[in-house]
């Protein structure tokens, strides 16, 4: 009879006693590091079981390295930086905008510690959270009055409630969109409580079908940005102009949902068609809702700018207090719209305004320099620069994209999507495209201070076998 070879399996005890297990218990629960092992013996079991052989000894000390990378496997953050190197700015699957230093020290500090949320220092009375962000909000806007509650989404269903609950809301059936996520606008309308009254077809509306539409249910028309897409050809809509003059006509209040939120003409970056906050409160609308985290550069919010009367039936609503945002939000969301009180100084401390700046001969330069230390690493079979296109993404300005500078690494010795894997999984994580077997790099994504980071990042990519545990 042949030995047994579970017999030179270690015990429980005998994994706990090692050196690398009692490091662990300085930092991690006794019951994840017990069952941890567990989990890691019945896996050696297993293969033995089977007539596998074991990656490694079955010495105790062995067993618990591999124990010791397991449970640091599993207490990994979720939530880890990322390198983006896709050439999307306002990427929703990597956070939208990156906030601007300024802003997220103001988060930090509101989290760290006390402030006045609803409390006003010069008169000890309770006051409202919206006025951090209230008067900055009517400045940019020329609006009466703002509020904010956590994403444009939200400010959708909760203008429609407080306005048009159980009445109808006008809308052309050409802005009938599907945002991120499988969210319709005829979707977030039915939860309001609105009814929606589509009219026109998808690629002509024009303002007698809104004329025709109003009746004694209505409430109000709307207009919403086709923020993630175009219709081109044979194409009519209604400006909005044309729409405030019929809404004061019939005395029905005229809701713009610019979706992105600019505060700025983002002509000045080459593009067109971005409808800006300010513009739509010239032109008369009576409520104008916008996102933070998209062309404003600021965190996740919904912002709704407009007439004060409603504005305040807005705020009286007991959703509000469901939707509203959070003191480290707020704080965040009031310091990027002080930024834009001095428009350059927004240019230059938001980032993805900096980055839609950015020459492309500064980009250039930075990934020719880039191309001495990545060709030095081991692995990498050829890296060249070249021009490319970047787009903002984020549901902003789906066909327009700018020049940027992209890094082609080919990698000598894996496939092109072994290495993207390698660069997900590292830390810090890149992220950046596969094409014709190499991985692109967008430049206009990277922050300059991260240069070195993507470096040392590729070389661990490809000169280190990577563990999957």
């Amino acid at each position: 009879m042949g030995d047994n070879p579970f017999r030179n399996l270690p015990s429980v005890n005998d994994i706990l006693d090692s050196t690398a297990v009692k490091a662990l218990a300085r930092d991690h629960a006794h019951d994840l590091i017990i069952s941890a092992i567990r989990e890691e013996l019945a896996e050696v079991r297993q293969q033995l079981s089977q007539g596998l052989p074991v990656d490694g000894e079955c010495r105790a000390e062995v067993v618990a390295a591999r124990v010791a990378r397991r449970v640091h496997h599993q207490v990994k953050p979720k939530l880890r930086t990322v390198i983006n190197a896709t050439g999307i700015l306002l990427h929703t699957n990597l956070g939208r905008a990156p906030i601007a230093e300024e802003a997220a020290h103001a988060a930090f500090e509101a989290a760290r510690g006390y402030l006045n949320l609803e409390l006003d220092l010069d008169t000890g009375k309770r006051s409202s959270r919206q006025a951090a962000i209230r008067e900055w909000v009517c400045r940019l806007t020329g609006a009466e009055s703002a509020t904010a509650v956590n994403n444009n989404a939200a400010a959708t269903v909760i203008v429609l409630r407080a306005l048009c609950q159980a009445k109808e809301v006008i809308i052309s059936r050409g802005q009938l969109i599907e945002i991120g996520g499988s969210f319709r606008i005829p979707d977030i309308m039915g939860v309001s409580g609105a009814i929606l009254r589509e009219v026109g077809t998808t690629n002509i509306t024009r303002l007698t079908d809104f004329e025709r539409a109003i009746g004694p249910a209505t409430a109000a028309l709307m207009q919403v940005h086709s923020s993630n897409y175009r219709i081109s050809g044979f194409t009519k809509s209604v400006p909005l102009g044309d729409l405030v003059t019929l809404g004061k006509k019939r005395a029905l209040p005229v809701i713009d949902d610019i979706g992105s939120g600019a505060m700025i003409d983002f002509a000045r970056f080459g593009f067109t068609g971005e409808p800006v906050a300010r513009d739509s409160i010239r032109a008369g609308a009576d409520l104008v809702l916008f996102s933070g985290d998209k062309l404003l550069g600021g965190p996740q919010a919904g912002l709704i700018a407009g007439r004060k009367e409603i504005i305040q039936k807005i705020e009286k609503d007991p959703l509000m207090r469901a939707f509203r945002l959070d003191k480290m939000t707020l704080a965040a969301l009031e310091t990027t719209l002080r930024l834009y009180l001095n428009e350059e100084r927004a240019l230059h401390q938001i980032p993805s305004l900096r980055m839609l700046g950015m020459p492309l001969e500064e980009l250039r330069q930075r990934g020719e320099r880039l191309v001495a230390p990545i060709r030095a690493i081991a692995g990498v079979a050829s890296v060249v620069v070249r021009i490319d296109e970047a787009f903002v993404g984020g549901g902003s300005l789906p066909d327009q994209a700018m020049k940027t500078i992209s890094l082609e690494i080919e990698p000598r010795d894996i496939s092109d999507a072994e290495f993207a894997l390698r660069l997900r999984t590292g830390n810090p994580a890149v992220v950046g495209r596969i094409r014709e077997g190499k991985l692109v790099l967008d430049l206009r994504t990277v922050f300059s201070h991260q240069e070195q980071d993507l470096v040392a990042a590729l070389a661990r990519a490809l000169e280190t076998p990577m563990s999957r545990t």
